[in-house]
């Protein structure tokens, strides 16, 4: 019964959308099909051809002045084991791989004069930096891929007041939601030693406790600034391992608690942008470390062109005899960039990098997208990695891939 409540959710909101007669009601979507081609073998993935399809309907019922309606659902399919079996309408966002139907969205917006709450299966995301967002504490996200990676959506109460240039947040989610990691049969997941032992999947141990979070933002003309705090998991996993036997490895996912204090400051000048966010870990001992995770970055606009320059650190936390799966940190100790240009309002090419500061790792990205009409898209990218198998970008060196996307929106 619990599994079917979602899906009567569901049905009841779309009956009462569509049964508002007379009300403002849009709707948009999209059809996506992406194909990747992989050149090399993994030592635990042979697979060198994977596609994925993802169809999205997203419905806004405007009922009242002050009621918004929001519901949406994703369809997908996986030719590489991504997506599950099952047919069962998901609504938690909890399985290690993506449900193949699944509730996106299902929130009521309500807004009396400055105040605004929104209640219900929702995105919030928090921060200002373009390269990494260490305060981002609400935004847990699908890295089955690793860098290709979307955002999930959470169970939330977020009540935002609006005084002026002054803009206070709260967050409560009943629950926290997981990010995704790569499956441990899969490419994605990296296995350093030259004979892979037995991965047995051990499965997630998903604390039950809720989470909260406040965050103050001010928005100037000379400074834009916020101060945030984080109260409940860290959404990315620790990995338990256990010895079963001979080389055969059992791998949980743990979430430890995690509180964490945030700030980010822009700062426009003539030339450029300065931007700049830093976040505090703090979590217990026995779980994670403590840590600083900051980024500072340069951004400038010309014309078509669009180019953002920056570095991601971290301060303390040694992580010694931790095993978890933390792309932020990762990327920690490295220097980004990403060059955009706007060829014309249909064509658009970007290059993006990341190296690491001790050469040990390096990532680049190269797109070129292109309308095709007023409903199709094209995009084309390249990906590559180099580096030291014990480097989180060079583990990646026999990810590199070529892939094709095409969207049909609606």
């Amino acid at each position: 019964m619990r599994r079917a409540r979602p899906a009567a959710i569901a049905v009841a909101l779309t009956m009462w959308s569509v049964g508002l007669a007379g009300q403002t009601i849009t709707q948009r979507g999209f059809v996506e099909g992406r194909a990747a081609v992989f050149p090399r073998e993994t030592v635990n993935d042979s697979t060198r051809l994977a596609a994925d399809l993802l169809a999205r309907e997203e419905v806004f019922v405007q009922a009242i002045e002050w009621l918004q309606l929001a519901g949406g659902l994703d369809l997908r399919a996986s030719s590489h084991d991504q997506v599950e079996d099952s047919w069962r309408l998901d609504f938690e966002d909890r399985g290690i791989r993506r449900p193949r139907l699944a509730v996106r969205r299902l929130s009521a917006t309500f807004v009396n004069g400055p105040l605004t709450v929104d209640v219900g299966k929702q995105f919030i995301r928090w921060g200002r930096a373009d390269i990494l967002n260490s305060t981002d504490r609400f935004a847990p996200r699908d890295f089955l891929d690793v860098i290709d990676t979307q955002f999930l959506p959470v169970m939330a109460v977020h009540p935002v007041f609006q005084a002026g240039n002054e803009r206070f947040e709260l967050v409560w989610t009943p629950r926290m939601t997981p990010s995704r990691m790569p499956l441990f049969d899969a490419r994605w997941f990296s296995i350093p030693s030259p004979i892979p032992p037995v991965i047995v999947d051990g499965g997630s141990l998903i604390p039950a406790g809720s989470q909260f979070g406040v965050r103050w933002n001010h928005t100037g003309e000379s400074v834009e600034g916020s101060v945030s705090f984080f109260d409940g998991f860290n959404h990315l996993p620790a990995l338990a391992a256990r010895v079963l036997s001979g080389s055969v490895i059992e791998l949980t996912r743990l979430y430890p608690e995690l509180r964490a204090v945030g700030a980010d400051v822009a700062i426009p000048t003539r030339w450029l942008t300065l931007k700049s966010e830093a976040e505090l870990f703090m979590s217990p001992p026995e779980a994670f470390d403590e840590y600083v995770l900051y980024v500072v970055e340069v951004e400038r606009q010309v014309g078509e062109w669009s180019v953002v320059a920056g570095y991601i650190g971290e301060i303390g936390g040694s992580a010694d005899g931790i095993v978890s799966f933390a792309p932020d940190r990762g990327l920690a100790r490295s220097m980004l960039g990403r060059v955009s240009y706007t060829v014309d309002p249909r064509r658009t090419v970007s290059v993006e990098g990341v190296l690491r500061q001790s050469a040990d790792g390096m990532y680049v990205k190269g797109e070129y997208s292109q309308a095709l009409g007023q409903n199709w898209r094209l995009t084309l990218s390249a990906v590559g990695f180099a580096g030291d198998e014990a480097d989180f970008l060079g583990q990646y060196q026999l990810n590199s891939h070529a892939a094709a996307t095409f969207r049909f929106s609606f």
